[in-house]
């Protein structure tokens, strides 16, 4: 089966509900896009929100109170939102690849493998049925002898250390305490938790719930999206090969790709889309593929996206492709577009503002330049 870039970018706007938008609520949206980055709290609301017919402030935080959906540290090591149901199968492919006991790690963070092993076992008992602070956290680990050595490391906004604890199922966020997060047991965070499962097992969830998001992909640009390439390739390779008929080789403009063979239809189906949408930053319709994916990006635009310190700005999206970025200034929504690409519709970017401006309560006056 053939499709080109065109359909494949307007059924990934239909499945990740962009075009059209939904009522669905956040842990219906956080599965289909298989989790939501949450590392800025405020991108992760308009994520949600940006898809919703009747966007609701604050409908993330009210989902998670509820424990509709669970915040961790999973894909690339940042924070999402991942469903209870399927938070267990995330981590384990996020543990598959092993990074802490790579010697380049151990280097990095000061920690070995068994000091790993001990320290996860600390934490569970820590964690036994209360919510500390990232502080209160490192104090009863500290207080309890052999993790002295360990302070700067556990206290660490970069949380290197422990992000292995979160891949094994040992801890995830809890509730917000004022403005400080706190770390909880999954099994008292996720109902009916049964651990971490085997990584071929876990596959079976993860790669179709990626295609059906960000398909029709190859494997390695899943593993950049997973891990960024760290999976061990002879496991890659068998977790598609173990979906069997469940996936089907699909060429895009010539590349060999994977689709779930129950979306072939729907992709031949697919209209090129004439949709313009304002993302926002971190949003899953950029990250799923990768800001390096010139059939999304072009190449000598990245760096406006794709910024320091792994910031991924606000994008404008046009035709399934990224020609802009935004931002809100005090005064306005001020959108830049890219020269090279085809105009934008300048009524479909004022619909877009006035859908920002529900979503966020902020003014939608526009200011649209090109760069």
């Amino acid at each position: 089966m053939k499709v080109t870039q065109d359909q494949v970018l307007a059924w990934r706007l239909r499945r990740q509900s962009l075009a059209p938008r939904t009522t669905a609520s956040v842990a219906d949206l956080v599965r289909r896009l298989a989790g939501v980055q949450a590392q800025v709290a405020s991108s992760a609301e308009l994520a949600v929100a940006t898809r919703r017919l009747g966007p609701v402030p604050g409908a993330v935080e009210e989902a998670l109170d509820s424990r509709e959906v669970v915040r961790t540290w999973a894909m690339r090591g940042t924070l999402h939102l991942l469903t209870p149901d399927h938070m267990a199968a995330y981590l384990s492919l996020m543990a598959a690849a092993r990074t802490w006991e790579k010697p380049s790690w151990q280097r990095a963070f000061g920690v070995s493998p068994e000091q790993m092993t001990a320290l996860g076992e600390a934490v569970e008992e820590v964690l036994d049925g209360r919510t500390p602070t990232r502080q209160e956290l490192t104090a009863a680990l500290v207080a309890r002898g052999g993790f002295a050595g360990l302070e700067e490391q556990l206290t660490s906004g970069w949380g290197a250390v422990l992000k292995p604890l979160a891949w094994t199922g040992r801890l995830c966020h809890g509730p917000n305490r004022g403005n400080r997060i706190t770390f909880a047991s999954p099994r008292d965070q996720v109902p009916g938790w049964a651990g971490v499962p085997e990584p071929e097992e876990a596959a079976r969830t993860v790669v179709p719930a990626y295609l059906g998001a960000h398909g029709p992909a190859t494997p390695e640009a899943f593993d950049a999206w997973l891990t960024r390439g760290s999976s061990r390739k002879a496991a890659l390779r068998g977790w598609f090969a173990s979906l069997g008929a469940g996936l089907t080789r699909v060429e895009v403009d010539g590349v060999s790709c994977y689709a779930r063979t129950e979306d072939l239809d729907a992709l031949a189906a697919a209209e090129p889309s004439r949709e313009v949408r304002l993302l926002a930053g971190f949003d899953q319709y950029v990250l799923g593929p990768g800001t390096s994916d010139t059939r999304l990006l072009d190449a000598a635009r990245r760096k406006a996206v794709s910024r320091a310190a792994g910031w991924i700005s606000p994008v404008v999206v046009h035709r399934g492709r990224v020609v802009g970025v935004w931002e809100f200034t005090d005064a306005a929504i001020d959108v830049q577009l890219f020269g090279e690409c085809p105009q934008v519709p300048g009524k479909a970017l004022e619909a877009e503002a006035a859908h920002l401006a529900a979503c966020t309560g902020r003014a939608a006056t526009l200011s649209v330049r090109t760069v």
